[in-house]
């Protein structure tokens, strides 16, 4: 890290060989996306980031409205996480660390020994579902809710 200077009090200024993870910081892409006569000024740089930050607002409470009401809620949510994502660094590491999760957990389902797990546990499932449901119609029988006698 280079302070930019050897005066005490000086600022923390990170050098183009910055790494994280041993990535190179221009690789990762971190920081504001907005075209460069916007972040010139500070006003219509802030103001962008509200706007950025409203509009990423709006997208993420649509998908939490949907997550129990039909629609792809967990789609909505992390399209709005990608809006935040072209301003702010903390969404973009949100965004980083979910994509990472979602690969490996495509890699593990892919995996034969998992998929034949999972096959079985659900053909086992199916299995005692379908013998609940015939015991209950055993039982009880099948009535329509619209020929339900008066009780």
């Amino acid at each position: 890290m280079n302070t930019g200077s050897n005066e005490p009090g000086g600022v923390a200024v990170a050098t183009d060989e910055t790494e994280v993870d041993g990535v190179n910081r221009d690789e990762q892409g971190l920081g504001s996306r907005a075209p460069e006569f916007i972040k010139a000024r500070r006003v219509l740089h802030l103001s962008w980031q509200v706007g950025v930050f409203i509009i990423g607002l709006a997208i993420v409470i649509a998908g939490i409205i949907m997550l129990p009401l039909p629609g792809p809620g967990w789609v909505v949510i992390f399209g709005g996480m990608a809006v935040w994502a072209t301003e702010f660094v903390w969404a973009q590491l949100v965004l980083r660390w979910t994509k990472r999760k979602v690969t490996e957990a495509a890699q593990k389902a892919l995996d034969p020994k998992v998929r034949r797990r999972n096959i079985i546990l659900t053909s086992i499932g199916l299995v005692i579902v379908g013998v609940l449901v015939g015991i209950y119609l055993w039982k009880f029988g099948i009535v329509m809710p619209w020929k339900i006698k008066d009780q």
